[in-house]
């Protein structure tokens, strides 16, 4: 699997990004979040090659 594609777990997402989890579900249930798969079992899974997307949209140049 190419890694763009691997499936991260919420657990792995927040870990990387250091926040707490009612942060990240707020981003979610608000549409701010990156893009997720919700699995038939309810888990939520998100693919690397999204959240790395959706972290580019905050990237900014030093002024």
């Amino acid at each position: 699997m190419p890694k763009s594609q691997a499936m991260l777990s919420i657990a792995d997402v927040l870990d990387e990004l250091n926040v707490p989890k009612s942060t990240f579900y707020r981003w979610l249930h608000t549409g701010r979040g990156p893009k997720c798969i919700k699995l038939p079992n309810g888990k939520v899974r998100i693919r690397r090659g999204d959240l790395e997307s959706w972290l580019a949209t905050f990237e900014t140049t030093a002024a």
